[in-house]
């Protein structure tokens, strides 16, 4: 057979994947829109990975038929009550440890077994174990973006020290991350960081307080999570997308500009300094960042549809609106003055986001809490992990009081 034939580079990709060892992955945060989404992916390459550990908060039944499909090692859980009730679910003789509790979401995080940690949890509950992960020097696969908006520059300094990649499972930040593959970080002159805009980018301002959790949640190209799609109807996201990207890729905010996209069809953009911009593109789906974040260096064959451009017609861009959507503008200003002051926007915009999905908030006080939140927080500038946990602490309860005040007054 002659060597650079069709027949024998197939026959030499056939026998490299047998030689191939699977990847082995921890999903933290299995049963939401990112989790489910990676077992999908990993369901369709049992030939490349294995899933050793699963971790969930409340979704117990869900989770036990992940267990069922994937047969982990190991499945963590919030609590012991909710330990109980996962193992009373499975099938008798279903040989996994069942674990619970900050410990367990550790092990899982750590376990000598795994080659990757897909970090999905929603909120700041993802930080610390990404950090554990970090430190047992486990490859990450972030797409929890607060564990960067929180502690960007511990976690950045501590995945150096110990040679551990983190591959951005964002649909933004994986597009930015493929757009410098190969290029020097020298020419690299501004990311353009494209935004949908929401469900309501044409609502006029003084139709925000009668907007129910409902609408908010009905994102016009996106499926998400319930936090996600809240932050996105307040460009919150892409506030927190800001800070995301300011650390991963060492740029100041001033350098990143947010563009409005409606179609979500460029995911995002990299501009050069001879005035070049290479853009990544393809549908709203976030299989193809999970992907290649996964098998980086790789490119799996999903086998996913291309937009259809001639049926999109057309490809549109605007300004964000600073004043309709002030959260955006809370977020660069946390980016700049640095310190706790992220830790602490982003536990304010936790509560108020959660506070608004009860009911008790209308969504336009959403940014009211953030900002009241902000401007009675004390910054510590060079802050030390212990610092922003404690910020964030104080945020929730310094938040949880403003809600309780503005609600109060509302029912007066």
């Amino acid at each position: 057979m002659v060597e650079d034939s069709p027949q024998f580079a197939a026959g030499f990709f056939n026998r490299f994947r047998k030689m191939r060892k699977k990847k082995n992955l921890s999903i933290l945060g299995s049963t939401g829109s990112i989790g489910r989404n990676t077992l999908q992916v990993a369901e369709k390459f049992p030939d490349r990975f294995a899933i050793k550990a699963l971790a969930a908060k409340n979704n117990v039944s869900l989770l036990a038929r992940q267990i069922g499909t994937f047969r982990p090692e190991m499945a963590v859980v919030f609590d012991e009550s909710r330990a109980v009730q996962l193992k009373s679910i499975l099938s008798k003789g279903t040989k996994v440890e069942i674990l619970w509790g900050e410990e367990g979401y550790r092990t899982a995080a750590t376990a000598s077994s795994v080659d990757l940690v897909v970090a999905a949890m929603v909120g700041s509950a993802g930080l610390m174990p990404t950090l554990h992960a970090i430190e047992a020097g486990k490859n990450i696969a972030l797409a929890n973006k607060e564990t960067l908006v929180m502690a960007g520059e511990i976690v950045m300094k501590a995945a150096a020290e110990q040679g551990v990649r983190i591959l951005p499972i964002d649909s933004e930040h994986s597009a930015i991350f493929q757009c410098i593959s190969g290029q020097r970080r020298r020419d690299l002159e501004k990311i353009l960081l494209t935004a949908s805009g929401g469900p309501f980018l044409k609502r006029p301002a003084d139709g925000f307080a009668g907007i129910r959790p409902e609408d908010a949640l009905k994102h016009p190209t996106w499926q998400m999570g319930r936090k996600i799609s809240i932050d996105s109807a307040t460009l919150m996201n892409k506030g927190l997308e800001v800070l995301e990207a300011k650390c991963l890729f060492g740029v100041s905010e001033n350098r990143i500009e947010v563009v409005i996209h409606p179609q979500s069809v460029i995911h995002s953009m990299v501009s050069y300094k001879d005035g070049s911009i290479i853009a990544q593109l393809g549908i709203p789906d976030m299989k193809g960042a999970i992907a290649y974040a996964i098998s980086y260096p790789e490119r799996l064959p999903l086998g996913q549809p291309l937009p259809d451009f001639a049926r999109i017609g057309a490809l549109t861009f605007e300004q964000p609106d600073w004043e309709r959507f002030p959260c955006l503008s809370l977020a660069y200003q946390a980016c700049r003055t640095g310190g706790t002051a992220p830790a602490v926007m982003n536990a304010a915009n936790e509560a108020a986001v959660q506070a608004f999905l009860d009911q008790g908030l209308s969504f336009a006080e959403i940014p009211e809490i953030i900002g009241k939140t902000m401007e009675n927080h004390s910054i510590i500038k060079n802050p030390c992990l212990s610092d922003i946990l404690e910020a964030d602490q104080w945020a929730r309860v310094q938040a949880a009081k403003e809600i309780q005040s503005l609600t109060s007054r509302n029912k007066a």
